[in-house]
């Protein structure tokens, strides 16, 4: 359970990998005055890999050891478990982040995140690759590298959210609409500069060589 006088996150991301949530990383740290949860910060941060195989395993988990100190949350892990993050912070928005279309998003995770899976090492070696195959098993698909599969597990867990979350607390939001939408839900004004683009292909082949060489993600 979480410790409702710690929460600190104002909001949780619901969107699927190759979803614009590398850029929303940095537009979210920007508009809620304090860092934003990735996938990059389980790099820097491995004792929190035992809190995420937890909530995998259906265990309960105190959210503060994890989020202590963001005020925001994007990408996988967070958005696996998006149903235990909703109520365990209630007052945050839900940020769906989507692409124009499952194939935009299929082209982009086919060549990126998926390929990443599979040259990770077995999953019965590393803490980190037994987290990530069991969460995106169970939440997701066994079979993320077929494109069927993945296709209609992308539009399932849209669905769900969007089913599931009340109108007044979802925002859903595609990378080409910037600032405004998310600005106006956090009731803050539209900052001065462009909306960040981040993490493209090379991107992210690039900032995941970095993490893992370096065993630290983005900083917080």
């Amino acid at each position: 359970m979480c410790d409702t006088a710690a929460v600190t996150l104002r909001v949780v991301g619901a969107g699927l990998p190759r979803t614009g949530t590398t850029s929303l990383k940095e537009a979210l740290t920007t508009l809620v005055g304090g860092p934003c949860y990735h996938m990059f910060e389980l790099f820097g941060h491995p004792e929190h890999l035992p809190s995420w195989q937890a909530a995998t395993d259906g265990e309960p988990v105190d959210w503060t050891t994890v989020f202590g100190g963001f005020r925001a949350a994007v990408d996988w892990p967070t958005s696996a478990f998006w149903p235990e993050l909703i109520d365990a912070y209630p007052d945050a928005i839900v940020l769906l982040s989507t692409r124009s279309s499952p194939e935009t998003w299929w082209a982009s995770a086919s060549s990126t995140v998926f390929p990443a899976m599979r040259s990770s090492p077995d999953p019965d070696e590393s803490d980190w690759t037994r987290m990530i195959f069991s969460m995106v098993e169970s939440r997701f698909t066994a079979d993320f590298d077929d494109e069927t599969s993945a296709l209609r597990a992308y539009a399932a867990h849209n669905a769900a959210v969007r089913d599931r979350v009340p109108a007044e607390r979802l925002l859903d939001w595609q990378p080409g609409d910037g600032w405004e939408p998310i600005c106006e839900r956090l009731g803050v004004a539209v900052p001065d500069e462009p909306f960040p683009h981040s993490n493209t292909g090379d991107d992210f082949r690039a900032n995941l060589l970095n993490a893992v060489s370096s065993g630290s993600g983005d900083d917080t």
